[in-house]
């Protein structure tokens, strides 16, 4: 490792950007990944390296960091990184959990001149979704900057800039303003939703502006479970320019160099463009899928082939995830499948260049009859008999899963998982699910985008994958659990534009109907939302590209006997109220 010139950091400081992929609980790999960027950092003329929040441990760790041999491990790969920065290349900045005074912190890590050289915790803790950190670290204090080349560096953790005023939260940005920092670095692990880059912009301009420093924003890239973290991480000089933009969904590390003028640091780096709005979540499908086959090391995937559009795009995501080499499709037809969905589904196989076969059902399902024919004696035919399809073909993957080790892929899209019109056998239980957070009208965006476009990276084939006639055919009428599909449902874009309503937004009924739908239709979908919830506990994970999904964010409860009855909402009758004087209140707490 080259010896640093202390003599040229009045003026120039340059900060390596390491966004990167770390696996959760593989302690040794990500320190790995450390030690290879920073050699890259040192070949670049770094004066530091900076990592992402928690990057050791990897990130959300949830209840793992809780478990004092993972902790002590995290400390020991710290300490070995710090040990061999005598050798006097960049420093490092890591994000790590740390234990000090019999209490466990979400802390990063300055690693310079062989020691341990500061130690910042952050502050500020989210307590929302599996960002539950309440409950697992201790609250840092106020901190200052810590110096690096003679230069002061602030650093706020994540949720220390994204400003919440509330009586517990602390201004961390104005704390290091205050104490000197010259240059923010944020280490991150945001993840991905639709349209969160210019959320991030605007919280970062917020600080800027307040704190008069330039800022650098830097993001982990990864799937972790049902999340994906797209990177995209980004510097604003101090007059709110743009200093530097990384890609987004790919692993990056590149230096910044800062240059000291009358107005404080300033930085000119490459500037990437990033992808936004169906592009974004078609790449965070692919990432999501590909890190959780890798990272639990499942040897491939299968799914089952249909001929309909969903299985079609989870194929083409699987195939750009994972490569050709990895994917198998099955199509299992029965005797009501249409000759078109089997030369669809063949053609969708040839165009991808899948391993594919098609296997038929009727033994399976007339053998469920058979046996079921003495319980169901003198009972008329309904919907049961067909949902023996589903079954017998879930069935079938999951034997096929167990013998190959391959996972199975699912396919239920978030429309109809919404409304419990996916079966638990079939199309929800499996390994993971890519377009578990995909509305229908997405599905169809997304197909057609897939066939003029692919993300960087994506390992399929370019061109038409998905087959004109899948995405532009009516959806069928093949049946399945409770349901046909559209002969039962409004049109897609009716439904989904209810369920955006309802699951995103929790608008009441009422405002849901003044928005002009019909009032038939808001309750019926309403209903069939409320009596899925114990089918959506027991789908696959899957990909969550929504701020607020059916992941862990929306915690309805199974048994529930509240409805909206569709009526506007009454005014609260303040007069009733008595509210004590603030003196008096104070008086009685104490």
């Amino acid at each position: 490792m080259q010896h640093h010139d202390m003599s040229k950091s009045a003026t120039e400081f340059a900060i390596a950007l390491a966004q990167l992929n770390p696996t959760v609980g593989d302690v040794e790999g990500n320190a790995a990944k450390v030690r290879a960027a920073r050699a890259k950092a040192a070949a670049d003329g770094a004066d530091v390296v900076l990592l992402p929040e928690l990057f050791i441990c990897g990130y959300p760790p949830e209840d793992l960091v809780l478990k004092p041999a993972f902790q002590s491990a995290c400390r020991m790969a710290v300490e070995t990184l710090a040990r061999e920065t005598a050798d006097g290349g960049p420093a490092v900045l890591v994000g790590t959990p740390w234990v000090e005074d019999g209490k466990l912190y979400n802390a990063c890590a300055l690693l310079d001149g062989g020691r341990v050289a500061a130690i910042r915790y952050k502050v500020n803790l989210p307590n929302y979704g599996v960002f539950d950190e309440k409950r697992l670290f201790a609250r840092g204090p106020a901190p200052g900057p810590v110096s690096i080349r003679g230069v002061r560096i602030g650093v706020p953790v994540c949720e220390d800039i994204w400003l919440e005023e509330s009586e517990d939260y602390e201004n961390v940005v104005e704390c290091l303003a205050e104490t000197g920092a010259e240059i923010l670095v944020v280490p991150n692990g945001s993840p991905y939703a639709r349209d969160k880059t210019d959320l991030r912009l605007s919280i970062a301009v917020a600080r800027v502006t307040e704190s008069h420093l330039p800022l650098i924003y830097l993001n982990q890239v990864c799937g972790q479970d049902e999340l994906v973290f797209d990177g995209a991480s980004f510097a604003l000089n101090a007059d709110l320019s743009v200093a530097a933009q990384s890609p987004d969904f790919v692993e990056d590390v590149t230096t910044l160099r800062w240059t000291r003028g009358e107005g404080g640091w300033r930085c000119n780096g490459p500037i990437v463009p990033v992808l936004e709005g169906d592009k974004a979540d078609y790449a965070a499908c692919v990432l999501g899928l590909r890190d959780y086959v890798r990272k639990n090391r499942f040897p491939g995937v299968l799914l089952g082939i249909s001929g309909g559009i969903d299985s079609a795009l989870c194929a083409a995501i699987a195939v750009d995830a994972l490569g050709v080499e990895n994917v198998r499709g099955v199509m299992m037809p029965y005797r009501f499948t249409a000759q078109v969905s089997l030369e669809d589904a063949a053609k969708l196989a040839g165009n991808l260049g899948i391993r594919y076969e098609v296997l038929p059902i009727a033994d399976a399902v007339e053998g469920f009859e058979k046996i079921l024919s003495g319980p169901f004696a003198g009972l008329p035919r309904d919907i049961t008999e067909e949902n023996l399809q589903a079954r017998a073909r879930g069935t079938l993957l999951m034997a096929i899963s167990n013998k190959t080790g391959a996972m199975v892929v699912t396919t239920g899209n978030k429309s109809e998982m919404s409304v419990g019109y996916a079966t638990l056998y079939g199309d929800m239980n499996g390994g993971f699910n890519p377009i578990k957070d995909i509305y229908k009208t997405e599905v169809f965006r997304l197909s057609t985008l897939r066939n003029s476009w692919k993300p960087d990276g994506a390992l399929g084939p370019d061109g038409e994958v998905i087959p004109v006639n899948i995405i532009t055919r009516p959806p069928t009428a093949e049946l399945r659990e409770n349901q046909t599909d559209q002969d039962s449902l409004p049109p897609y874009d009716v439904l989904d534009g209810i369920l955006e309503r309802l699951v995103e937004r929790e608008q009441p009924l009422a405002a849901i109907v003044e928005a002009g739908y019909d009032r038939a239709v808001v309750a019926r979908v309403d209903h069939l939302l409320n009596i899925a919830e114990y089918k959506r506990r027991q789908a696959a994970p899957g990909v969550k590209v929504t701020i607020r999904n059916f992941g862990r964010d929306r915690r309805y409860p199974i048994v529930n006997r509240f409805r909206d009855a569709g009526t506007p909402l009454p005014e609260p009758d303040e007069t009733l109220v008595t509210r004590g004087s603030r003196a008096s209140v104070e008086a009685f707490e104490g």
